[in-house]
């Protein structure tokens, strides 16, 4: 196998990992690194506006395909970056991010060159990616092969960042063609472990009438969509998901319950959850944002808790039990139960209403547009298989109950919760993903940290719709303190003229609504343009709030404790 430069066989192994465009913004650093990306078949180079951006593209990239990959130069660029980076460790989102550093010589000598601290130390930026990272590396010629292969192997396993350092002289550094592939993400549990683990979960189940699945983010990174349909196809259980695992459950499945929030849920998915005679946690850590501030009700004792790499049966900890694994060992004891068709609980929240049902209002021509009104027309207009992205905010809490359509995926980032997260996201899931148009509701004030990044989707002439909710600055934040407060403005922007002034021309259209039947409009004219962006400033009141946010802001006020 003839040698290649160290530069291609990393970008060999993201190819394996099913990347296809590269986020980042150059820097003399990285330049050596970036000739070869953009010459390597297979792969497009994307620059972002920023490197904070980027990091928010390649993270909403890598939930559609799996992996991503982030491209910045050293200290200034990666420092950057380093919140998105962040975001993708506390969501568990595989992300590559390649710092381009100075030579290693340069390095070595402790030179005060720029974008350093001028103080001769050179890990100060590595360090502090190793806080949010689960591998990290600076190649060089002689370990770069094993230390690329080494840390993406660490990324396959853990479904989270990792950082690789990239001198400049290293990037064209020749290095043995790589000769087998990666391996695969998680080795099969052992077989002993396994039936040890299944053991122990038919001694819990023994006698359960009820089975329920509680879904969060994990079994979403980890594999579990196959599985989880299994389950569901195979044996009468209830299925609910937490707003961070919306879409890994197909919700048009007869077990699906609805989104469950603690004791903000709809009685389905409560009831789902909370009195099953077991409940299976699969991928579902507990969070604030998702149990509704803590407020959840599992079955004491009665509890099987599947994480990556381990299961736990009532306290019984199985550690290196894959989820996958186990998951299906469990549906195959499950179906052999024979359990009953659930009843009682009703119609599941997300579900398709029924014909007979009160559909919400629409609205009139001339009145004012609502908060239940936005969600009723995004809802009508989302297509099948398409992509929800929901800012966090009004906008999340929004989309948490909105029911999705066949083959549709939803992203939202409510555990680290970064405002301004989804524009770039937006850009990420739209090209990992074009056969899915994506559809983005975000509210005005997250919009303005990173609006630049809607030139990015123009010059890539991507389609996304983009929902602009404006109610006249954060009005989360004035639900949850300071409702009048003036740290909770914004500035008033004329958000149907940002795709033209960021060089749109032609390959956007934008429309400014303010009641029902202008929404209506609106989405008509997204249908009739699928191959253009389309912007929709959506003006709503100030003060309204889906009901959600309500309830949980009066939570959140209390956990802060920030008085009356």
């Amino acid at each position: 196998m003839p040698d290649i430069t160290v530069g291609e066989y990393l970008l060999r192994r993201l190819r394996e990992l099913d990347i296809e465009h590269v986020f980042g913004v150059p820097g003399d650093y990285n330049l050596g690194f970036l000739d070869q990306v953009i010459d390597f078949p297979g792969l497009d180079w994307v620059g972002t506006c920023n490197e904070l951006d980027a990091g928010y593209a390649a993270d909403g990239y890598s939930r559609l395909r799996g992996a991503a990959a982030v491209v910045t130069t050293f200290g200034v660029g990666e420092l950057s970056a380093v919140n998105a980076v962040a975001g993708s460790y506390a969501e568990s989102v595989p992300v590559v991010a390649v710092t381009g550093m100075p030579a290693t010589a340069v390095a070595a000598a402790g030179t005060p060159v720029h974008h350093t601290l001028m103080d001769g130390e050179y890990d100060h930026f590595g360090r502090m990616f190793a806080e949010v990272t689960v591998a990290r590396a600076t190649l060089t010629a002689d370990n770069a092969p094993a230390e690329i292969d080494r840390v993406l192997r660490a990324l396959r396993r853990h479904r989270r960042p990792v950082h690789l350092n990239l001198p400049t002289d290293v990037v064209l550094a020749r290095v043995p063609a790589p000769t087998a592939p990666l391996p695969a993400a998680d080795a099969p549990t052992d077989p002993e472990l396994l039936r040890a683990f299944l053991d122990a979960a038919a001694h819990l189940l023994e006698g359960a009438r009820t089975v329920s699945v509680l879904a969060g983010h994990e079994a979403d990174r980890h594999g579990l969509r196959g599985p989880l349909a299994d389950l569901l196809d195979s044996a009468p259980v209830r299925a609910a998901v937490y707003s961070t695992g919306k879409g890994v459950v197909d919700e048009h499945a007869p077990g699906f319950a609805g989104v469950y929030t603690g004791e903000f849920s709809a009685k389905p998915a409560r009831a789902a959850v909370e009195d099953a005679d077991c409940l299976i946690l699969a991928g579902a850590p507990v969070t604030d944002t998702v149990t509704g501030g803590f407020t959840h009700h599992f079955p004491v004792g009665r509890t099987i808790e599947l994480r990556p790499c381990r299961a736990t049966v009532d306290r019984a900890e199985f550690t290196g039990v894959v989820m996958a694994d186990a998951l299906r060992a469990l549906t195959g004891l499950i179906h052999k139960m024979r359990l009953p068709e659930p009843t009682g609980y009703g119609q599941p929240a997300g579900a398709p209403r029924r014909a007979d049902e009160p559909q919400p209002t629409r609205g009139t021509e001339a009145e004012a547009l609502t908060q239940d009104q936005l969600w009723a027309a995004v809802g009508d207009f989302l297509p099948e298989a398409s992509v929800l992205v929901a800012e966090q905010g009004t906008a999340f809490f929004g989309a948490q109950e909105l029911p999705l359509p066949r083959d549709a995926r939803f992203v939202g980032q409510p555990m680290w919760g970064s405002i301004g997260y989804t524009l770039p996201a937006t850009l990420g899931t739209q090209l990992a993903a074009p056969e899915r148009r994506s559809v983005l509701v975000i509210g005005d004030g997250s919009l303005q940290l990173t609006a630049q990044e809607l030139g990015t989707m123009a010059r890539h002439s991507l389609p996304p719709v983009v929902v602009v909710i404006n109610n006249d600055g954060y009005t989360v934040e004035r639900a949850i303190h300071g409702a009048t407060a003036a740290y909770n403005d914004i500035a008033s922007w004329d958000y149907t003229a940002l795709p033209a002034a960021f060089g749109g021309g032609d390959r956007c259209v934008t429309r400014r609504v303010t009641t029902p039947a202008e929404l209506a409009d609106a989405f008509s004219l997204a249908v009739a343009t699928p191959d253009r962006l389309v912007l929709i400033e959506a003006v709503l009141p100030r003060d309204d709030a889906p009901e959600l946010l309500t309830a949980l802001a009066d939570r959140f006020a209390e956990q802060n404790d920030y008085g009356a």
